[in-house]
């Protein structure tokens, strides 16, 4: 079907799709209704907050046949309003956004002109049907010293392999300022593939029920993940911060290709921009600085949260050269030529270190920075944990070359850079490797265990996976069995290893305050379950100046 001619950048600006159309509020507001879920069938997101500005977004289906992917349906424009209150009887701010076809019908505006630290609701309405209202929160002024921020963490979930749990119980939490996903947000797998255990087994099947390839394609996964109900409650709860790993793309995506990219797929270029192009539509996000579309596709960017701490996003994926083949024989990962970031992102990073805008450098990293060696793992599980963590074959010691270690001479920059200016409270954020880790992040793997007066360069946080198979799972034996051993291992092998789970899947709590910044674990207790209960696991926690992790006693408390 032939695609409607997109309007000019110019007009789409003129009808407030970027939001900088919106209006002082004047007239009267609709008359008060419930929202209509076939209009706004995929819901409300909001993310990326500043200060005074945060994005949001929705879909609308203006006709029946104008599915997600299917180039269907007329131009239409949508209203949207932000208000103090959840009954909307102070509106701030108001505007309208053309939507159609050529953008999957997607709606994502930059709400400009608010208050600092403030709750604020939202909704959308379009032909006199409102979508459902969602909460959301600015950002802290660039000047302030907030006291406290709190976020849920999460990253890796997988639908296929059961049900978002993990999102559920976020969002019944009052305690929260935002979400942060670390990547892998949604799979790109066939249905039957990459499902729950052992057999992978769909406990929902994915929707187109083929591997995703084109846009369309990515446009109804996309759409899929939105209409889950859990993750589409935490949606409308609170605002997200997010990043890509590979699975938004293609698995072990690398900037010329991914291992799951085949020459029959087409080229590998335009695939990676199809999956751009539905994740700019699709999620409440700005690409390069923007929350209008077509602008760029520069995903990493920083977030500043009064003088507490800066959130600097990477995009681990886009830059990276090709993951090594052999590492222990050709030592490629320590060749200064080949990088993880690429040249521009690195430098981004260190200056994001060096400055002194906030107390916490914090870093969303999507895959593990710490060292990890696996010298003395039992042989026979070499391949379970090679299948969870993406380590490669019996080499002795074998390497997860898909993350830092697979390019130790971006790892040796940011350390370096650490070092040499003095940086402290460096906390990096991360998810991928489907288990929880807390690791201090050591300039020389050979200190350790470190003697009095000696830190560490950062300390790192990683939250376990919302469904995405973890070893247990791989291995179809009981928790807390084999896993043992394996975890022994590798804390024996790496003493900068602090905590290891290898068996559970939830979500993490991070809280921030001038004297520490702590992580409290908490795991579901099935995700096969749609019910399935969430307890407590574990916390740790960093002093200030310390570069050291400590284990706490408890979670943190009511604010």
């Amino acid at each position: 079907m032939t695609t409607p001619p997109r309007p000019s950048r110019r007009a789409v600006l003129a009808a407030g799709a970027t939001g900088a159309a919106a209006v002082a509020v004047t007239g009267s507001p609709l008359p008060a209704q419930a929202a209509d879920a076939r209009a706004f069938a995929h819901g409300v997101a909001s993310g990326d907050p500043r200060p005074h500005a945060v994005v949001l977004w929705t879909r609308v289906t203006p006709t029946a046949a104008a599915t997600p992917g299917s180039g269907r349906g007329p131009r239409v424009e949508v209203g949207w309003e932000v208000a103090t209150d959840p009954a909307f009887r102070r509106v701030v701010r108001r505007g309208r956004a053309v939507t159609g076809p050529w953008r999957d019908h997607t709606v994502k505006v930059d709400a400009t002109g608010l208050a600092p630290a403030r709750w604020y609701w939202y909704r959308f309405t379009w032909a006199g049907r409102r979508s459902r209202v969602g909460r959301t929160r600015t950002a802290p002024a660039a000047d302030s010293t907030p006291g406290r921020l709190r976020w849920g963490v999460v990253s890796c979930a997988n639908l296929q392999a059961g049900w978002f749990s993990a999102y559920r119980h976020l969002a019944a939490r009052d305690d929260l300022d935002l979400v942060l996903h670390l990547g892998d947000y949604l799979y790109e797998y066939a249905p039957g593939e990459y499902g729950l255990g052992r057999d992978n087994v769909d406990v929902r099947a994915h929707r187109p029920a083929r591997e995703i390839v084109s846009l369309a394609d990515y446009r109804q996964r996309h759409a899929q993940y939105k209409t889950d109900p859990d993750l589409a409650d935490l949606h409308a709860r609170l605002p997200w911060v997010v990043t890509w790993d590979d699975h938004e793309s293609a698995n072990d995506a690398w900037r010329g290709g991914a291992e799951n990219h085949q020459p029959a797929e087409g080229d590998w270029a335009r695939r990676r921009a199809r999956a751009h192009r539905a994740y700019d539509e699709w999620m409440p996000v700005r690409l390069s600085g923007s929350a209008a579309l077509g602008d760029g596709t520069r995903l990493y960017r920083r977030l500043r949260f009064g003088r507490l701490a800066e959130l600097s996003m990477l995009d681990l994926r886009t830059y990276r050269d090709q993951q090594v083949a052999t590492p222990l024989v050709d030592g490629e990962v320590g060749d200064p030529g080949r990088s993880i970031t690429g040249d521009a992102q690195l430098a981004w990073l260190r200056e994001s270190l060096t400055q002194r805008r906030a107390q916490w450098k914090l870093v969303g990293n999507p895959v593990m920075i710490s060292p990890v060696t696996f010298a003395s793992l039992p042989g026979a599980l070499l391949d379970p944990v090679a299948d969870v963590t993406g380590l490669l074959p019996r080499d002795g010691a074998p390497y997860n070359v898909d993350q830092w270690d697979g390019y130790t001479a971006d790892r040796r920059e940011v350390l370096d850079t650490i070092a040499d200016r003095g940086v402290r409270d460096t906390v990096f954020l991360t998810g991928d490797i489907h288990s929880a880790w807390a690791c201090e992040v050591p300039f020389d793997t050979g200190s350790y265990p470190l003697p009095p007066g000696r830190a560490s360069g950062a300390v790192e946080m990683v939250c376990t996976s919302v469904t995405s198979n973890n070893l247990k799972d791989i291995t179809g034996t009981p928790p807390r069995t084999t896993s043992l051993a394996v975890e022994a291992a590798i804390r024996a092998d790496n003493p900068h290893v602090k905590h290891l789970d290898f068996d559970s899947h939830g979500f993490s709590v991070l809280d921030v305050t001038p004297e520490r910044t702590q992580m409290d674990w908490y795991v579901i207790s099935d995700r096969a379950d749609r019910r399935a209960g969430a307890t407590w696991s574990t916390s740790w926690r960093t002093l200030a100046g310390t570069q050291q992790l400590r284990r706490a006693a408890a979670p943190v408390g009511p604010r």
